[in-house]
């Protein structure tokens, strides 16, 4: 694992713990690395209403861009699960839209790390080129 990557766990382990799950009780912090080096953390918030929910991935990713950040490096996500969790559907769009083919690392209770890039996650990603070639189309 890149050494820039263990501060990126440990951030996200440090987010995990602001998490804020009272249904679920299901705790999970993320932590997203800039190209500058800069590190985001978000933690899942939890209400009645499960759908309106959102995720540590996508609250570290919103965080990001709305301080002007547009270029990353990697995330990393853990859990209260004892094996590693990976990023649900929506989360994966979002990090495939706004992120890009980033590596995805997935941290289990006992630290141990496993790394995939996004396309692994969500192979046959809808994106811009989708949204493109429809106006191509119809212009």
């Amino acid at each position: 694992m890149r050494p820039e990557y263990k501060d990126l766990v440990k951030k996200a382990q440090e987010a995990k713990k602001r998490a804020f799950a009272p249904y679920s009780k299901f705790h999970v912090g993320a932590a997203l690395l800039t190209s500058r080096g800069k590190i985001y953390t978000g933690c899942n918030v939890e209400i009645s209403t499960y759908a309106l929910t959102i995720c540590a991935e996508r609250t570290a990713i919103f965080k990001a861009i709305s301080e002007g950040d547009r270029q990353f490096k990697a995330i990393a996500v853990i859990s209260d699960d004892p094996g590693y969790t990976p990023p649900c559907g929506s989360c994966r769009q979002v990090l495939m839209d706004l992120a890009g083919n980033i590596d995805f690392l997935m941290v289990n209770g006992k630290g141990h790390v496993e790394i995939l890039k996004m396309r692994e996650l969500l192979p046959h990603a809808f994106g811009k080129k989708n949204l493109e070639r429809t106006k191509k189309k119809h212009r």
